[in-house]
């Protein structure tokens, strides 16, 4: 699955891994604020005209207003929320269905282990973004159907991860000790193996929750995500994009750098914690 984090950190070389991190750490924490903060910050309901349309950035609206006189920054700052529930429900859905099938695939093997291998492969065989649009169009829009459909792009990554690991990790000496006692195969996947594919499992979170965001933006951009008049960033992006020939750039501006901010921060992240955990060779 294609992930951009290796372009970003060689546009920044010369800054060193923990600025990054630190950095990601801020801008992911600033997108948070926002979310938390968003009935305090802003004045004016984000779904409701509350102004002449496509007024630029002044006092009064400091991202202006769209085409249907909507303050753009009530909607930015109330877009954080969306995309903040989107990604993190869909990847604790990824992870709650990715992990337990990928442990009990790796360490009973056998057919069922060839079954859900085939089933895995086949999902992650179609081009992630095509596959997200498919599913969330047929299930429609909504925060919840959205989540879904991008979680099941994302169980396969962390099936994989976590099988491969499995497999390395139940022919360890400590785990022919604790079959040879008569430990359960439950209590050998829960005390032996799971804790040692927590840091793969945090890696490959860190590292995909980037593309996540990126992927909810495709989704909200070509209106497959939430219904209108609920704020979104990739909305708001598909929304003002006709008018940026004629002058209107804050439209899309201010959408799409929140989009930026928040799936750099996670980038840069997602890379010191791989780098802490010396597991660089994780491939998303």
């Amino acid at each position: 699955m294609y992930t951009f984090r290796p372009l970003l950190v060689k546009l920044v070389p010369k800054i060193r891994l923990k600025g990054l991190t630190l950095a990601g750490t801020i801008m992911v924490l600033f997108v948070i604020f926002l979310a938390i903060l968003a009935p305090i910050l802003t004045p004016y309901d984000p779904t409701k005209s509350v102004d002449l349309s496509l007024q630029p950035p002044s006092w009064k609206h400091p991202f202006g207003t769209n085409k249907v006189g909507q303050d753009m920054w009530s909607r930015t700052v109330y877009g954080a929320r969306t995309i903040l529930a989107v990604v993190f429900l869909s990847t604790i859905v990824s992870i709650l269905i990715g992990v337990p099938l990928g442990l009990i695939s790796g360490y009973i093997g056998g057919i069922l282990d060839r079954i859900l291998a085939m089933i895995m492969d086949a999902i992650y065989a179609f081009p992630g973004l095509i596959l997200a649009i498919a599913i969330a169009a047929a299930m429609g829009p909504g925060i919840i159907n959205t989540a879904v459909s991008i979680a099941i792009v994302y169980v396969p990554t962390y099936f994989r991860m976590v099988r491969g690991q499995t497999l390395s990790i139940k022919e360890q000496l400590y785990v022919e000790a604790a079959r040879a006692i008569g430990a359960k195969p439950l209590t050998i996947l829960t005390r032996y193996v799971f804790p040692n594919v927590i840091s793969v499992i945090a890696v490959v979170f860190t590292l995909s929750v980037a593309d996540v965001v990126l992927t909810e933006a495709a989704l909200s951009f070509f209106g497959l995500s939430v219904p209108a008049p609920t704020p979104d960033w990739g909305f708001d992006l598909k929304a003002g994009h006709p008018y940026l020939l004629s002058g209107y750039w804050w439209l899309i501006t201010f959408p799409g750098l929140m989009i930026m901010i928040l799936a750099v921060g996670f980038t840069f992240i997602g890379e010191g914690v791989a780098e802490y955990l010396g597991a660089r060779e994780v491939k998303i």
